[in-house]
């Protein structure tokens, strides 16, 4: 067994291949440890490199409501008024902790989504 830290793509798809190699390895062989570890390389390597960032909430939503054949009035009871959908749904007004919760409840958008990445930085 001889792994090597991941620091190109190069390495990456030399280690994905090998991973491919010894998938299905019996549990308690030297495959499977190599294997168990090279998944873990490979894991925290696109974690660094090839990160899948949360999507916009209010792109969420438009993704959620063409899901489900939803209007903007369908997201008044969730939102509020005619015009408090229209200045969400514009980015003019953010999500309130209310308005998050009615979402997560009516639409199944997690409400980490909603929260949104910007302000979990904060």
């Amino acid at each position: 067994m001889s792994i090597q830290p991941i620091h190109t793509d190069s390495d990456h798809t030399v280690a994905l291949a090998r991973i491919d190699a010894l998938w299905g390895a019996s549990d308690g062989t030297a495959a499977a440890d190599e294997l168990e570890i090279l998944v873990t390389l490979v894991a925290e390597y696109e974690a660094r490199h090839h990160a899948i960032l949360p999507p916009d909430p209010i792109e969420a939503i438009r993704f959620r409501m063409d899901q489900l054949g939803l209007t903007r009035k369908d997201l008044e009871p969730m939102v509020g008024s005619r015009a408090r959908v229209s200045e969400v749904l514009a980015g003019k007004r953010p999500l309130t902790l209310a308005m998050i919760r009615r979402l997560r409840k009516g639409l199944g958008v997690p409400a980490d989504v909603l929260i949104g990445a910007e302000d979990l930085a904060a």
